[in-house]
């Protein structure tokens, strides 16, 4: 089988004290890849000491891990890609067993999905977080994940070119999960020892804000991914209040003759109108949605497997 081009991709923002180890270890673990490291408008002098490393240094100004991987993935030519963080929080050991198991399975995606015994290493509402957003994918999506988070994955050259990329934050690792799951890509999560960071290192995830943005990034999916589920379910809310308002009224109408009661029956008019055009609008944009679903579907195939054999520049950019 042909030997893989194999690319790191290392997101940084304020990493000077950890990421020489983590390229150091990358290099060491995956000796014929070439290391990119994305500096991401770090004041430390992080990119200094990556390319001191001889890591590939390249600068991404917007703020965000979204954008770092959209410039990333759309620059990179490689056949398979090892995404890490460079905190140091993952095990690169690791990664030559996960980049052979995608290759010799012909995987799109493998999930290294974080195990720690350290107490400082993952804070304790982000393990509650990450389970309450695993269930909830599951729920709306079907299928998911045991670590819909996890920094570190190994993709398949068609995956990250396919990939659209639309998020600017920390819920890039969301949508990357959901990009599998709704094209059906086949993927395999394996458990990976997660790390304390060193000292120095300070984590960027803000457990409200970002756990906020990427609950509202979910439901942005959904709208866009399942439209008519959506939909439904505020289908069945809004008619279900219509009927709570206009049941009584129209018994007493034929009771009586009467509708001494008009607002209720106005609104519960109004109500049922809003279900019927919430239902269209679902069957409407769900059509739209299969239509995206299989435009993606032929990105993901049309994209080539193998990239072209010419070695990445070693200076930075």
């Amino acid at each position: 089988m042909m030997k893989p081009q194999i690319a790191v991709i290392l997101p940084c923002h304020n990493e000077a004290a950890a990421i020489a180890a983590v390229v150091r270890d990358f290099r060491q673990a995956l000796p014929d890849a070439a290391i990119y490291v994305f500096d991401n408008a770090s004041t430390d002098g992080t990119a200094t000491v990556a390319a001191d490393a001889g890591a590939i240094v390249r600068q991404v100004r917007d703020r965000g891990k979204g954008n770092v991987l959209r410039y990333a993935f759309a620059t990179v030519e490689a056949d398979v890609y090892v995404l890490a963080d460079g905190d140091g929080t993952y095990d690169a050991k690791r990664s030559p067993e996960l980049v052979q198991l995608l290759w010799r399975d012909g995987l799109e995606m493998v999930v290294g999905s974080r195990e720690h015994d350290e107490s400082n290493a993952y804070r304790g509402g982000h393990v509650i977080g990450n389970r309450i957003f695993n269930a909830m994918v599951r729920a709306l999506f079907g299928k998911a994940f045991v670590d819909i988070f996890s920094g570190y994955r190994i993709f398949s050259r068609p995956f990250v070119k396919s990939f659209p990329a639309l998020a600017t934050g920390f819920e890039t690792e969301t949508e990357m999960s959901l990009h599998a799951l709704q094209l059906g890509l086949p993927c395999a999560e394996v458990a990976t020892r997660y790390a304390a960071r060193v000292e120095g290192s300070a984590s960027k995830l803000r457990t409200f804000g970002d756990g906020t943005r990427i609950l509202w990034f979910i439901l942005r999916l959904l709208r866009h991914t399942r439209p008519l589920q959506l939909f439904s379910v505020i289908t069945a809310l809004t008619a279900g209040m219509s009927l709570v308002l206009g049941i009584p009224v129209a018994v007493e109408f034929l009771q009586t003759g009467f509708v001494p009661r008009l607002p209720s029956a106005v609104a519960a008019v109004g109500l049922m109108v809003i279900a019927t055009l919430s239902f269209a609008t679902g069957l409407i944009l769900d059509s739209l949605a299969y239509t995206q679903r299989e435009s993606k579907r032929l990105a993901f195939l049309a994209a080539d497997r193998f990239a072209r054999r010419r070695p990445p520049s070693a200076h930075s950019d």
